[in-house]
C-alpha cells in the first residue's frame, strides 16, 4: 500500500500536485513564496474498499508540512514531509510513514540532511534501505513529487523528477495524456491527465487548474486498479 502512494502522491499525486499563483516556488529560504495552505477530503477505494482519505498543507514556521491519511475497513495510511525553500527549489528535510494493513504495522522516518548532503531512513526499515544516499540540488521526496507535477503541469514544463525515497533513487517522467473531465462535488470540472508507467505499474494523476493538489490520482498494477484517490471538496 505504502509505495503506492509515495510513487504517486501523488502526487499527488496525491499526487504526484501546477505553476499556479498558490504553488510559485520562488522565495527566501526557508519561505516558500505564494504557496498557500489547504485541507481537502477525497474517497479513497483500496483493492474494491471504500474509505475515506484527507490531504492538507500548512505553514510550520519557515517550514511547510504536507500530509495524506487514507483510512479504510483493510488499512490505514498516514504520511507527511516537512520541507522549505532554498535556491528557487523545494527541499525535503524529513518524512515520517506510518501504515497498517489488518495486523501489521509499519513505521518509518526520513532525515534530509542537505549541511552533510544525505539522505537516512529509521524504524522498519531493511539494512539496504536505510541509507545513507547523496542528495543532489533538486531531489524531492515521493510526497512533494505530488505538488510538484501539479506545480509544473499547467507552466508545460518537462515532467521529470528524482525521488529520494525509501533508501533508494529513482528517476521518474510523467507524460501529459490530455484533457478528462473529473467530478468534484457533484460538478464536472476539466483536468489535464498525467501518466506514468513502471513496469507492470501504473499511475495515473488528474490535475485541475487552480486547485494546489491533484483532483485525482489512480494507481493501477497489471491493469488493475489498487488505490484511487478522488477529491470530494477542498477548502
Amino acid at each position: 500500500m505504502r509505495p503506492a502512494f509515495r510513487h504517486c502522491v501523488a502526487a499527488l499525486a496525491v499526487a504526484a500536485a501546477i505553476a499556479l499563483p498558490a504553488f510559485a516556488a520562488q522565495g527566501t529560504a526557508g519561505k516558500v513564496a505564494g504557496l498557500k495552505a489547504f485541507d481537502a477530503d477525497y474517497v479513497a477505494n483500496y483493492m474494491g474498499m471504500q474509505g475515506a482519505a484527507k490531504m492538507s498543507l500548512a505553514q510550520a514556521g519557515g517550514q511547510w508540512k504536507y500530509t495524506l491519511r487514507v483510512s479504510s475497513s483493510l488499512a490505514t495510511l498516514s504520511q507527511s514531509t516537512t520541507f522549505d525553500e532554498h535556491d528557487g527549489q523545494w527541499r525535503p528535510l524529513s518524512g515520517t510513514d506510518q501504515s497498517a494493513v489488518l495486523i501489521k504495522k509499519v513505521s518509518k522516518q526520513a532525515q534530509y540532511d542537505w549541511s552533510k548532503g544525505v539522505a537516512t531512513w529509521t524504524g522498519d526499515v531493511k539494512a539496504d534501505r536505510a541509507g545513507p544516499v547523496k542528495l543532489q540540488p533538486g531531489d524531492l521526496d515521493a510526497m512533494l513529487v505530488n505538488l510538484a507535477i501539479a506545480r509544473d503541469v499547467a507552466a508545460g514544463k518537462p515532467l521529470r523528477y528524482r525521488m529520494v525515497d525509501d533508501g533508494r533513487v529513482k528517476d521518474l517522467e510523467y507524460a501529459v495524456e490530455g484533457k478528462e473531465a473529473v467530478t468534484i462535488g457533484g460538478k464536472k470540472q476539466q483536468a489535464t491527465k498525467v501518466t506514468r508507467t513502471d513496469g507492470n505499474k501504473q499511475t495515473l494523476v488528474w490535475v485541475v487548474d487552480g486547485l494546489p493538489a491533484p483532483a485525482r490520482i489512480l494507481q493501477r498494477k497489471d491493469g488493475k486498479d489498487e488505490m484511487d484517490l478522488q477529491l470530494k471538496q477542498m477548502r
